[in-house]
């Protein structure tokens, strides 16, 4: 189930802000808000805008092909598995190495946006895991 964007969320990205995401997906793994628009409808090249309300990120997560985040809005973060939690903002580029554990959201301050694109999407879904512990996200600045 969706529902349409609430009228707080940025606009100020070039590309469709799309619907808050309330299934249990989402819900289980994310820690807030967060919307969701697909650019693509091509199986072999997924691209997505992904607009995280302040203070969510997504758990844990590895993906079996590799990701790339373009950032277009706000300040946010992105972490590895025992690295140190760099932070983002527009015009940003992240490139997550097949099979690389990370998370990446909103700063607790700021609404956060970017434009994911799956790579190599034919090697099988995202695996998901343990949320990020609240107390590693409360240090950030």
């Amino acid at each position: 189930m969706t529902e349409t964007i609430s009228t707080d969320a940025p606009k100020a990205t070039p590309f469709e802000t799309g619907e808050l995401q309330t299934s249990d997906f989402f819900t289980t793994n994310f820690s807030g808000p967060v919307y969701l628009k697909m650019l693509t409808d091509n199986p072999a090249a997924p691209i997505a805008n992904v607009t995280f309300a302040p203070g969510t990120l997504n758990s844990w997560h590895v993906h079996k092909g590799g990701q790339v985040l373009l950032v277009t809005h706000g300040r946010g973060w992105y972490c590895e598995w025992e690295g140190i939690a760099r932070e983002l903002k527009p015009g940003d580029v992240v490139d997550i190495p097949a099979g690389v554990k990370h998370w990446h959201g909103a700063a607790k301050d700021s609404w956060f946006a970017h434009i994911s694109i799956e790579i190599d999407p034919e090697k099988g879904p995202a695996e998901w895991l343990e949320p990020v512990a609240k107390e590693d996200y409360a240090k950030l600045p």
